[in-house]
């Protein structure tokens, strides 16, 4: 049964859906089967794998939730074998109220995905920066969330909301739900505040932070206009190398095997 990874911040601009584009595509790289489902009514993850929202919007992540598809005719092979995608639409703002009257309502996206949990070795959930219906669904229907960090001090006092949900989702609907970890996103070593917002997440989380740090890259912030992950976009790049680390890093907390794909 594959794992299924939240990648969860209510804060905006912290690097979310790069990070969720670009660790599911470093996955795949490294011989795993990966699903990306877009939890995101703005849909960037979806645009950012050169698939335009207009292109089919009766195939997405919305109708699957309010149950006029099954997930298997909702997915999208990407650019990247082994990479598959279960794309959003603004549409998904009204899945929300829709759900509101629902019995479970907090496990709708659970049960929808779980027909494919067996097809994947990870499913990787891009979360709204928000902490509402559709947040809870996708933190309930994962076994780990992983919360990228922007190391600025306003980053750090958000964390605490999130962290606060998160145990309300553990005590209530999935008290399996653990933090895969922190991850540390747009990184500049020049900058003495980022320096010491670093140290401190690792002095308060200890482990729980990943030892990969993102690097502040412009090739990264790039990548999305072309609708390709940094892997494709340019293989030698810094934002390269640090997502292959960090999808490393993550298999190695899991107990997996690192395995590359050979150049032909």
């Amino acid at each position: 049964m594959g794992k299924v990874i939240a990648i969860a911040n209510q804060k905006g601009g912290v690097g979310k859906t790069t990070t969720a584009i670009n660790l599911a595509a470093s996955l795949a790289v490294l011989e795993k089967k990966v699903l990306i489902i877009d939890a995101d009514p703005q849909a960037n993850t979806t645009s950012g794998l050169n698939f335009s929202p207009e292109d089919d919007s009766h195939r997405t992540i919305y109708e699957v939730m309010i149950g006029k598809l099954d997930i298997h005719d909702a997915l999208i092979q990407t650019e990247m074998p082994g990479l598959h995608m279960v794309p959003s639409h603004i549409n998904l703002v009204g899945a929300e109220i829709e759900m509101l009257d629902s019995d479970n309502r907090e496990s709708i996206l659970k049960k929808a995905i779980a027909p494919v949990r067996d097809e994947y070795d990870f499913i990787v959930i891009d979360c709204s920066p928000s902490l509402g219906l559709i947040t809870v669904n996708s933190l309930t229907a994962a076994d780990s969330v992983l919360i990228p960090v922007q190391p600025e001090f306003f980053a750090l006092e958000g964390l605490g909301k999130l962290l606060q949900t998160i145990r309300l989702v553990q005590n209530g609907v999935n008290p399996n739900l653990t933090i895969e970890g922190f991850l540390i996103t747009m990184f500049d070593g020049r900058t003495r505040v980022h320096t010491q917002v670093v140290n401190q997440l690792r002095e308060h989380f200890k482990d729980m932070v990943f030892r990969t740090i993102i690097q502040r890259n412009i090739r990264l912030s790039e990548a999305p206009s072309h609708g390709k992950p940094i892997i494709l976009y340019d293989v030698m790049s810094n934002g390269t190398n640090n997502y292959l680390n960090l999808a490393k890093e993550l298999l190695e907390r899991n107990g997996m095997a690192v395995e590359e794909k050979k150049e032909a």
